[in-house]
């Protein structure tokens, strides 16, 4: 009788600790997953019917897709920069290879430091910020980071360009005769190592590792992998489905750049970069070979998540900091404010969510609001995105009836609405428009800005444009930061 009513005094004394222990474990984890210049064209999941990407798309049918996601800034610095701190790079003027810390101050949380404010464990592996690629990588360096994010960070150091294996260079490189080059170039490499000596295996190991560590305490753990980045590096078994000879390139349309202005032509191009149709082929064979090698480092993600138990209380975001040009108007890369260089994947996979799609807008810079509000959080007022909890429960909701992105520097806008895509260069239009009938022409061939029967559609464009341009200069980054709902 007496051990009896010694264990029920023992068992009422450990109750708090245990409450508390139940309380924190229920929190939800965070796992964003980040691809680097990755193009919606290239997923299964998004229309694409040769890459083999089976584990994001198994992520899509398990959780929420967004089929019209779009970047702030279509280059990787501003662009993540604009994510994690939760402002337009025009409220801030952050365009070039920074965090964003610099600008926004010390008195600004980062999305991960707001996780990490509320007793989550913080953790960056690779590329999260800017990093330059493939420098960054080849020297194992943070690059841009910004340390205040993180209770931890990892970097990882991989030979990129210079992997053993077939290599080719297939830009500014007609006759063929450089086999490799540095820097942020279409170098070809069909790695013959391991998957665990390149950039992104080690990076999935590092992550799963930390997941397994950490699986007792709530995380918000973010996960850079830089492919599709070039240089398209990859193991060799991912070159196999793609026969370069098979890949079909974008057709080339006659008089394609006459309608648009100079500015809008992108700074790689298929002339500029003296790519022959061959090299156009392997490029797009490579680039699916990298996509396909990221996806297998994704599937390695998420079944670490379901080996350890945590797969029903985690929530899964996969994202890219912007698409990528494969040929499409015979451009290559990013910066472009066409669709396929500024258009982005966006998935979410969270507790309680009914898997589904959603054809409402969504921007890079609603993630942190998102997130903040699906762990029941305050989203701080200041934040300008929006949370895309409202879309996650009815998929038929809308939470924006437009996109907004700039590139060159914030000196080119563009206002993306359900039928018309209007670029303008310049604020005053001086450097010339371009307006796309997104219903009659999605592929953006014929330029209808100096038409004169859509004067009244380029004015409609200019006037939201003004307005958005209002909206998100309104922005005092010199408030008190405030945590309100």
């Amino acid at each position: 009788m007496k051990s009896t009513r010694l264990l029920l005094f023992f068992l009422l004394a450990i109750s708090p600790l245990f409450s508390f222990s139940q309380e924190k474990k229920s929190k939800p984890n965070v796992l964003l997953i980040i691809s680097d210049d990755l193009t919606t064209t290239a997923l299964g999941t998004y229309g694409n019917r040769i890459t083999q990407t089976p584990h994001i798309d198994q992520l899509a049918r398990e959780g929420v897709q967004f089929d019209r996601a779009y970047s702030q800034f279509p280059v990787c610095g501003p662009s993540r920069a604009s994510f994690m701190f939760g402002y337009y790079p025009s409220a801030t003027e952050t365009y070039g290879y920074v965090s964003g810390r610099e600008q926004v101050g010390t008195d600004r949380l980062s999305l991960a430091q707001w996780f990490k404010n509320q007793g989550y464990y913080t953790a960056r592996v690779s590329k999260i910020y800017h990093m330059g690629i493939p420098g960054d990588i080849e020297k194992g360096a943070d690059g841009t980071d910004d340390a205040a994010s993180w209770t931890e960070k990892f970097n990882v150091k991989a030979p990129e360009w210079q992997a053993p294996g077939k290599a080719e260079l297939v830009q500014n490189n007609p006759d063929g005769s450089i086999v490799r080059k540095g820097g942020n170039v279409m170098t070809i490499v069909q790695a013959s190592d391991s998957e665990l000596d390149h950039a992104d295996g080690m990076a999935a190991e590092k992550a799963a590792e930390l997941i397994r560590a950490h699986k007792k305490d709530p995380f918000f753990l973010a996960v850079g992998l830089v492919r599709p980045h070039v240089p398209f590096v990859a193991p060799e078994k991912y070159f196999i489905p793609y026969p370069w000879q098979q890949m079909v390139p974008p057709p080339v349309v006659q008089d394609d750049w006459a309608d648009i202005p100079a500015r809008g032509i992108n700074y790689v191009t298929t002339k500029n970069g003296q790519m022959s149709y061959a090299q156009k082929q392997k490029a797009i064979a490579a680039y699916y070979a990298s996509v396909s090698f990221m996806d297998a480092q994704v599937g390695k993600l998420l079944q670490t998540l379901k080996e350890e138990g945590l797969e029903e209380n985690t929530i899964v975001v996969f994202v890219s900091d912007h698409g990528f040009h494969l040929g499409e108007h015979d451009f290559w890369m990013k910066v472009s404010l066409h669709e396929e260089s500024v258009q982005v994947p966006f998935l979410i996979k969270a507790p309680g969510v009914k898997s589904g799609s959603s054809s409402s807008f969504a921007e890079l810079l609603d993630l942190y609001p998102t997130l903040v509000d699906l762990v029941g959080g305050k989203i701080p007022r200041n934040l300008q995105g929006k949370s895309l909890v409202p879309v996650l429960k009815d998929k038929q909701a809308q939470v924006r009836d437009m996109a907004f992105s700039v590139s060159q520097n914030g000196n080119t806008y563009l206002v993306r609405t359900d039928r018309w895509a209007y670029i303008q260069y310049d604020e005053d239009a001086k450097s010339g428009m371009e307006l796309y009938d997104m219903y009659q022409d999605p592929k953006q061939y014929s330029n209808l800005a100096q038409l004169p029967e859509y004067a009244n559609v380029v004015a409609e464009m200019q006037k939201r444009l003004r307005e958005k341009l209002t909206e998100v200069r309104k922005n005092d980054l010199n408030k008190t930061y405030l945590t309100e709902k």
